[in-house]
C-alpha cells in the first residue's frame, strides 16, 4: 500500500534536502551528512524564516518565557 501523501521516491527527498543543506545553508558534505535529521530541519526552518520565505509558527519575547 502507497501513501497518498508522499510524492517521489526516497533517493528525490535526499537529494532535495542535500540541495538545501549544501548550497544554499552552506554546509559541507561531511557536515550535512553527520547532522541528525531533526537538527537539519530545524537549521531549515530557521533559514526560511531568516530569508523571509516562512512566518514563525508562534512569536515570543523573553518576557514570555522568564517569569518576572
Amino acid at each position: 500500500m502507497t501513501n497518498p501523501c508522499r510524492t517521489g521516491s526516497d533517493s528525490e527527498t535526499f537529494t532535495r534536502l542535500y540541495f538545501y543543506g549544501h548550497i544554499l545553508m552552506g554546509m559541507e558534505p561531511e557536515e550535512f551528512w553527520l547532522t541528525p535529521i531533526g537538527l537539519f530541519l530545524d537549521l531549515w526552518a530557521c533559514f526560511k524564516q531568516w530569508h523571509g520565505l516562512e512566518k514563525a509558527a508562534r512569536e515570543q519575547t523573553i518576557d514570555d518565557v522568564v517569569p518576572v
